[in-house]
Parts: C-alpha cells; structure tokens; sequence
C-alpha cells in the first residue's frame, strides 16, 4: 500500500469505527423512508450527526424557488414539512480543495414483501452481508461517509478546505432534495456519492424521465361488452409503440461508451391502473413509465419523441384516433452526462483506492440515474459515484457486502486527506 505515516494512522481510525459504521446503517435501515415517509430518518440522522460534534441544518424543499431552475422535476405530491440535511465541516488551514459527500435517505417501496426472507425493515446480517431495504441503496454509503469524515478527527487531524455532508430526499423519483441544497449554495470542489455500484468511478450516465398515459374508454354491463370500449385495453397499443421506440433509441446513434452495453436504454411500465369492477367495461386507465435516453439527448428531445410515438400508436386505433390518451410528464426528467476519468478528483479518488488494492478503479458506466445530475448540470465540481457491493437494490432481499463498505469509507478518508489537504 502506497501511504504515508499520517494516511496509515487515519485507516486504522477508520477501522476501529467499524462497529460504529455498521449500528448507524442497521439503524437507518430500520426507519422505513419510502416517499413521503423520510421523517423519522431525517430525525434519527439529524440526531446522529448532533451526538458525533457535527451541526446539521435542515434545507426544505422550496418549489417556488426550485420552479425558477431547469432541472426542477414537477411532482403530484406535497412538501410541507419535507426537508434534506446538510452538516459542514468549516476548513481548519488554507490552500485546500472543498468536498461534498452526498447520500440519500429515501429508499423504494420492499412490497410485496411476502418475497423477503425477514422484514425488510429489520436488518440482520448473516456471513458478511447486511439485510434489509435500503442497506445497499444507499444508507449503508451513508454511514460510511460520515464515519469517512469523522475518522479523519479521531485520528488528530483538521482539513484545509470545508467539507459537507449532505443527505437528502426524492433522488429516487425526482432529485429535487439535491437541486435544492445546490440552490441554497452547498457545492463543493469535488462531490462524491456512495451508490452501490461497487468501487468503481463512474463516468457516464443516462438520462430518465417519468411520464404517465391516461385512455378513456365507454363503460358498459359486461352483458353488452361490444357496446363499450375498455379502456384497459387500450393502452395496450400505446405501451407496443414505446417498446418500438425503445427499440429504435437502442438501434440507433448508440454513443461508443454505450456501444458495449446489452439493451442500454430500458423502457419500464412500473404502473397500472383501471377499472373498479370486474363485470364493468372499465372507462378509464393509466399507466406511468420510465424511459432512460443517452447522454447528449435533452429532456425536451426525448419528451417530443415519446409523444410521436403515443400519437402514432393512437392513431392506428380508431377508436384512440378519435380520443387521444393524455399525457403527463412528473419526476424524473434528468438529463444523462459523460466525464473524463482525468479530471483531477476522479485521479485522486483512483489514487486513493489503487493505494488500498493495488490496482486502478474500474470505470462504470451507468444504464441508470443518481444525483450526480444535479452536480453534474448545476453545481461547479467534479462529481462522480464510488460505492460498496450491494445486491437486490430495488427487490426482495437487498443486501450490502460489509467489507466492502469498510472499504468505501477508508477510500473516502484517504481522498479527503489528499484531496483537501492535512493539518495537524
């Protein structure tokens, strides 16, 4: 391993945390955040930061001020009393670069739980992995994050540069908590985000937006099915015509990073509803989907395409032709980026974690969104993500390699001592 005297002292201060690291994951875990539900996590963290010397402040989520940014997500849903944490860590010297770690707290539903084997909200851990929603993505990060900050304290030593702790909400649906602690002024130098995608730097990410499709139909007595027209199977057509647009983005101006990927842009119908009786011709139906698109493409131009393909769909229906389905674009509309792995805080976190292992990170290239968005496109920093081994994030049984973690949180002091500089 290629460190100095002081970089040796602050792992070992990492690794007698380990314990500590592990009982703030398990305890995150067992707050059940979904959307909506953050409240109780947001206090059992604001409290941990307290006990741990920190001072916490608490950033709501102002849609008024967010609405005046381009990378604010509209959202059916309310934000009274809804809010993301941030915690600074002032510059104890001078002539340092700033960091920010960002985490986020919510986490996506576990139903149908029927599928786990244990409440997904009691953690337990068995043969070196930790159970339960949310422990991959992404409290486990969480806790080694601040554990990464607070070693480096333990071990005797104060930073040349601020560093902020930041955890936030909705960067599972819409990234507005990020926006709005950029908006309110927390950036940094050089952010770094803990998702489970192993220690590796990612370089390259879609884009995604949400949307949802409401048909009307004609309810009738199922006597007389032919005299309705059942809206629950018109929308069948319209989800055929976005699996062709899928195809078609999948088949075409593929970006060379991307060219390697198996199916790199997904359509996911994550929801469906209609009807209230099964004897009823149903008048009504909605699905929402997600759609990921390549870097370089703007919401804008993918939110034109999605609406030709529906209006082509609807228009070989006659009776869509003739009552053409509602679109409705909520949450996601996160554009995707592309970064070089030179830029200098990449370097230092690939310095960081080759003087642990021996070898260079991995570089990762993302079929998927995070809130490197909002940094990316509105913050002034170089930001990546590098995190544990998580498995099943986003289905039953969710589980987070605890070595791993560890590992993240010795990589993240050590970039912190190099990356902002040492004072003793």
């Amino acid at each position: 391993m290629n460190m100095n005297a002081q970089e040796t002292h602050i792992i070992k201060a990492v690794d007698a945390m380990r314990d500590d690291i592990v009982d703030l994951t398990k305890r995150l875990v067992s707050e059940p955040s979904t959307l909506g539900n953050e409240a109780s996590v947001l206090a059992l963290m604001e409290e941990s930061l307290t006990e741990l010397g920190l001072q916490p402040k608490r950033i709501p989520i102002d849609v008024q001020k967010l609405s005046s940014s381009e990378g604010f997500a509209p959202v059916p849903w309310e934000y009274e009393n809804r809010y993301n944490l941030v915690a600074t860590v002032p510059a104890a010297g001078d002539g340092g670069r700033s960091a920010l770690f960002n985490g986020h707290l919510d986490v996506v539903s576990p139903e149908p739980e029927n599928l786990w084997q244990q409440d997904p909200f009691k953690p337990s851990i068995r043969d070196g992995w930790l159970y339960g929603r949310g422990s991959g993505d992404m409290k486990s990060g969480v806790a080694a994050m601040v554990y990464a900050l607070i070693a480096l304290k333990k071990a005797g030593f104060g930073l040349k540069a601020p560093v902020t702790l930041e955890f936030v909400i909705e960067e599972e649906c819409s990234g507005n908590g990020a926006l709005a602690c950029i908006l309110e002024g927390y950036d940094a130098d050089a952010v770094l985000i803990p998702e489970p995608f192993g220690p590796t730097i990612l370089t390259h990410q879609v884009g995604v937006v949400w949307f949802k499709i409401v048909v009307k139909g004609v309810p009738s007595h199922v006597l007389a099915a032919p005299a309705g027209t059942n809206a629950i199977e018109k929308i069948f057509p319209l989800i055929a015509g976005l699996r062709q647009l899928e195809s078609e983005l999948n088949n075409s101006n593929i970006p060379e990073t991307y060219d390697k990927i198996d199916h790199p842009i997904n359509l996911n119908i994550g929801v469906i509803k209609g009807g209230d009786w099964p004897s009823t011709v149903p008048a009504e139906a909605e699905f929402h989907a997600r759609l990921s698109y390549f870097p370089g493409i703007r919401f804008r131009e993918i939110k034109e395409q999605i609406v030709r393909a529906v209006e082509r769909a609807a228009k070989a229906d006659p009776w869509l032709s003739e009552n053409p389905p509602k679109i409705e674009f909520y949450g996601f509309r996160s554009d995707g980026h592309s970064i070089s792995k030179d830029l200098k805080a990449l370097r230092t976190l690939n310095d960081s974690h080759r003087a642990l292992t021996g070898n260079e990170a991995s570089e990762y290239i993302a079929t998927c969104t995070t809130d490197l968005r909002a940094f990316i496109h509105f913050g002034r920093g170089q930001a990546t993500c590098y995190g544990p081994v998580a498995e099943n994030i986003h289905a039953a049984n969710e589980r987070v390699n605890i070595d791993s973690v560890m590992h993240v949180a010795r990589v993240y002091a050590l970039f912190l001592a190099r990356w902002c500089g040492l004072v003793e």
